[in-house]
């Protein structure tokens, strides 16, 4: 966890010092926080799950939602008509690259979460698909805002359709089915410390999103909802893991 622990800690002072680069600089800035995220996000999966296992995890996420992103802006299903401009660099029938990385990168948090939440496989997939699907929400409007992508009509929410969500949710149960059946390991509290980084991944996120858009962004409808929508995972997950120790220190 070393590694993770040095990128996790790359990854927040790069964040941190986007809000004061220049515009000129942003786009480049955005494309090496994506990278960044992403090895941040393979170390620690391998870190948890082993090299073998933390990579089939990743890339079945990341190759999952890079196909239905071809599908998507090919057809316009399952997120409705959009387009990629070419600010997130080369790419495959339309869609970018980074892509890739974009599904890859949060989609062990957003399970780690649920499983936190609610182990069963059964209530766990669409927990996950629902905390993944709301990292979204702070995601796609500021992403369209920056034009690195675009609804050519547009949408209720700062430009973005509700078919835009609905197409993560369902991308995202298709996901985490195929993981749950990949994901047998036990309850307990030697697993929760293994997938601390995951969880401060998604933590770190929800608590960032919302104080960049609410103080720095000056976007405090992005702020609201899209807080309100990763605190309904993050912060019950955070208390739950949290809990056993608030115990011990009380015994």
């Amino acid at each position: 966890m070393r590694a993770f622990r040095s990128l996790f800690a790359l990854l927040v002072g790069a964040q941190v010092g986007y809000s004061f680069l220049p515009a000129r600089h942003l786009t480049a800035a955005t494309r090496s926080i994506v990278v960044l995220m992403l090895v941040a996000a393979g170390a620690e999966a391998t870190a948890a799950r082993g090299a073998r296992r933390g990579a089939t995890l990743l890339l079945g996420a990341g190759g999952t939602g890079f196909a239905v992103e071809l599908a998507g802006v090919a057809t316009g299903r399952p997120f409705g008509h959009y387009r990629y401009s070419d600010k997130l660099g080369p790419g495959v029938a339309g869609v970018p690259l980074l892509a890739f990385a974009a599904w890859a990168m949060m989609s062990r948090p957003a399970w780690v979460v649920a499983g936190l939440i609610d182990p069963r496989p059964g209530v766990r997939v669409p927990l996950a698909a629902g905390a993944l699907t709301a990292w979204d929400v702070f995601l796609d409007p500021r992403m369209v805002r920056e034009e690195y992508w675009a609804w050519p009509g547009g949408g209720r929410y700062e430009g973005v359709p509700a078919s835009n969500f609905l197409g993560w949710f369902a991308t995202s149960v298709v996901i985490f089915a195929s993981w749950a059946a990949l994901e047998r390991a036990p309850a307990g509290s030697e697993v929760a410390r293994r997938d601390d980084g995951a969880l401060a991944l998604y933590a770190w996120t929800w608590i960032g999103e919302t104080v960049a858009n609410l103080a720095v962004w000056r976007r405090p409808r992005i702020a609201v909802i899209g807080g309100a929508a990763m605190g309904a995972f993050a912060a019950p997950a955070l208390a739950r893991r949290l809990a056993p120790r608030a115990l011990r220190r009380s015994r």
